[in-house]
């Protein structure tokens, strides 16, 4: 799939169901506030400008606005829908910006501090991201971000393997359409060729428990992400394939009749060098 197709892909899932995404990011308010604390941590002067890069429905924002009340705020989202809802969130308090976490729409040196929850998992270049918030970023300015990484759902991934091989050949073409995530070394690499200081690269397991694999898939559906097997389609085949894969992760992860969903959640802090 060509890069500009997946990128609108992902920004209609996440425009259609902005209004429903608090109700099922149970994992991603963690994330919020663990990457509130490491704000407040690492920034305890307040920012003069601040930016969320996939803001999504506010509430990372929200936490900023609590931390740094005179901070000027700025949100980004790729999803319009979910740039509305911070807007309706926060009122003057930010300026909304519908826009692309690859190519940032700002000058640069813009922004003492640039946070991002929960979406850098989904940017298809991970470096020229990196790059565009170190351009955005002030001498001095802080990253702090946190996104999934690892192995991110790796229980649904294998039940979704072991279907395939079940029903198809081991090498079927659909097991390359499996969301691939990062891990902390991938992030490592892609900081120490900018020009970042004093970089912290730590990971945090947090475990989901859903009664049934129909339940987990709502709930990935439900804040407008798409599951491992996103290009599929529909139809009697593929019903069957996702029948087979919850029996496969049924018999493989279920536990007193809830089954885990993993999240490893990769956190980084980074400041732009002085010198830079």
């Amino acid at each position: 799939m060509h890069r500009g197709d997946e990128r609108n892909r992902i920004g209609r899932g996440f425009h259609r169901h902005a209004g429903e995404y608090d109700q099922h990011a149970v994992v991603q308010k963690r994330v919020v506030a663990n990457l509130t604390r490491l704000v407040a941590t690492h920034s305890p002067a307040a920012p003069r400008h601040a930016l969320d890069i996939g803001c999504g429905t506010g509430a990372m924002l929200t936490t900023v606005h609590g931390l740094y009340p005179g901070t000027q705020l700025c949100g980004l989202d790729l999803a319009f829908n979910m740039a509305q809802r911070s807007a309706e969130r926060l009122g003057p308090a930010a300026m909304l910006v519908n826009g692309d976490a690859e190519c940032l729409p700002f000058r640069t040196g813009a922004f003492d501090l640039v946070v991002s929850a929960s979406t850098l998992q989904w940017v298809q270049r991970l470096d020229s991201c990196f790059q565009e918030c170190w351009r955005v970023l002030a001498p001095g300015g802080l990253l702090c971000a946190a996104f999934f990484g690892g192995k991110t759902l790796w229980e649904l991934q294998e039940s979704y393997r072991e279907a395939l091989a079940d029903r198809f050949s081991t090498d079927d073409s659909r097991g390359g359409r499996l969301q691939r995530f990062r891990g902390s070394d991938d992030v490592r690499q892609a900081l120490s060729e900018l020009g970042f200081d004093q970089v912290v690269v730590a990971t945090e397991r947090e475990i989901e428990h859903h009664p049934d694999v129909a339940a987990l898939l709502r709930s990935i559906k439900g804040i407008g992400a798409t599951t491992p097997a996103r290009n599929d389609g529909g139809g009697l085949g593929w019903r069957g394939l996702l029948n087979a894969m919850a029996s496969h992760y049924r018999s493989r992860f279920q536990k007193d009749g809830m089954i885990p969903a993993t999240y490893d959640v990769i956190y980084l802090v980074a400041r732009r060098s002085m010198a830079a």
